[in-house]
């Protein structure tokens, strides 16, 4: 299965340490607050932080590496949400199946109501992977962009300067 010329493990590849990052995160989270660690320590675990930093490291990695451009970024941040989601979904799961709250279905996590239900683990799955990475992709095309502006170097910069010294010199 190729996406925009390059296939699923070539992505997959690429994110391997913010993909394994989450799981680790989201699974310490969730074992923990399993296991009676209170949420105002378990919230310190975020993968939605580490996330961030992986959004952030792809929308400059992208180009600065040569992989690929702003449509490459796209299946990198759908495979990590669908990633961080699904965790997310199995945590509200648990919760709804044993009828026990863990951060991720706490009032505080979950939008101040029972967040152990099935619409909430499935608004995870749709909403989180969908909206979220959109929202995602578009932040991460801004960096992008600025990337591509701050690392043009000297060919981006030189060609201004020196067709403007030529049309000064000319005049």
């Amino acid at each position: 299965m190729t996406i925009f010329g390059k296939s699923l493990s070539e992505y997959v590849r690429f994110q391997k340490v913010f993909l394994w990052l989450i799981l680790v995160v989201g699974l310490a989270r969730l074992i923990l607050s399993l296991g009676g660690v209170p949420n105002s320590t378990v919230k310190w675990l975020s993968i939605t932080a580490v996330a961030l930093i992986g959004l952030l490291y792809y929308s400059v990695r992208v180009h600065t590496s040569g992989f690929g451009s702003y449509k490459h970024l796209l299946p990198l941040i759908v495979i990590q949400s669908l990633l961080a989601q699904a965790i997310s979904f199995v945590a509200v799961a648990i919760g709804v199946l044993t009828s026990r709250d863990n951060i991720f279905t706490a009032p505080e996590y979950s939008g101040g109501g029972d967040g152990k239900t099935w619409l909430h683990a499935n608004m995870h799955l749709l909403m989180g992977v969908i909206v979220g990475s959109l929202l995602g992709w578009l932040i991460g095309c801004a960096i992008m962009f600025i990337t591509k502006k701050v690392t043009a170097g000297g060919k981006g910069q030189e060609a201004p300067k020196s067709q403007g010294r030529a049309a000064g010199a000319g005049a």
